[in-house]
């Protein structure tokens, strides 16, 4: 319980080197991800992060810290009402 008071007052900020890495930092949660598409609860609201060959180098869950190698195509923060609708709206795409 001390570990989410601590996150949900930390600072977040996010850090792309040459497309290829990502660091984020005050992460809550990652709610899916797979190799083109992350989507993950921060202090800061629900952020989406699409590309290809996209994976998880460094977790530290204690202080909400995470690096994604990967190609980066998109970054995009949706509002905390419209979360499912994201996720709808993608598999609503992928199977018309």
């Amino acid at each position: 319980m001390e570990n989410e008071m601590n996150l949900s007052t930390a600072n977040h900020s996010v850090s792309i080197t040459d497309r290829k890495l990502l660091s984020i930092t005050g992460v809550k949660k990652i709610d899916s991800f797979d190799n083109e598409e992350f989507l993950m609860d921060t202090t800061m609201g629900y952020i989406v992060i699409k590309g290809h060959g996209l994976e998880i180098i460094k977790l530290d869950t204690y202080q909400g810290n995470v690096s994604i190698k990967g190609t980066l195509d998109s970054l995009s923060y949706v509002e905390k009402g419209s979360k499912k609708e994201e996720s709808d709206g993608l598999f609503t795409k992928l199977f018309k």
